[in-house]
């Protein structure tokens, strides 16, 4: 079975355009639904479940069917899952010949690098804020005032569960206070300062 899907971003859109491509394509069956991509399209969700080996899904143009480069290449993988071919009217696009999957290689390699650059962006843009000063994780839950105090109390042989405690916070704060401190983990830390810093 051949499957026509054509969307459109709202209701004001008319899929005459999608519909009538499809039947000049030989394409009986077809599936339309107004719908922005980033919405659910029940109907394409729909469609994917149904679809059985040997079965083909055709777009007008590949931006009826994903929001992105990655969209599309994810609801390709499951069309090829599931055992069926998928085919583009206006790109050079069609899984049934080794051109479209040809076509279809190159997509996913391209997507590839797409990932990689965005994920470098966003590395150099974090090196960057941190050299501003910006500092990333969660807010902390105890000011600088309050560290040293921990510190000082920890030093005088307050047990770190007792001085979280008094203070209303977990004993997990306490010891990351002591830790930053030292430059080593609490556990590293017991044979340094041993009683002074023993639950």
């Amino acid at each position: 079975m051949e499957y026509g899907y054509g969307r459109v971003s709202t209701v004001a859109q008319d899929t005459a355009l999608q519909e009538d491509a499809f039947k000049r394509a030989g394409v009986c069956r077809v599936i339309t639904e107004k719908w922005s991509s980033v919405g659910q399209r029940p109907q394409l969700m729909a469609l994917l479940l149904r679809l059985k080996p040997g079965d083909t899904v055709t777009v007008y143009k590949l931006d009826r069917l994903g929001r992105s480069l990655q969209d599309l290449l994810t609801i390709l993988e499951r069309i090829g899952a599931a055992g069926a071919s998928f085919r583009s009217l206006t790109e050079p696009i069609d899984t049934t010949t080794p051109a479209g999957k040809l076509m279809y290689s190159i997509l996913g390699a391209v997507a590839e690098f797409e990932k990689s650059l965005i994920g470098e962006r966003v590395r150099a843009g974090q090196v960057a804020a941190y050299r501003r000063g910006v500092r990333f994780g969660r807010r902390r839950s105890t000011t600088a005032v309050e560290d040293a105090c921990i510190w000082q109390r920890c030093l005088m042989g307050e047990r770190p569960v007792d001085v979280a405690r008094s203070l209303g916070v977990s004993t997990s704060v306490v010891y990351r206070v002591i830790n930053s401190e030292l430059g080593i983990t609490y556990r590293e830390s017991l044979p340094v300062l041993g009683p002074m810093l023993r639950k």
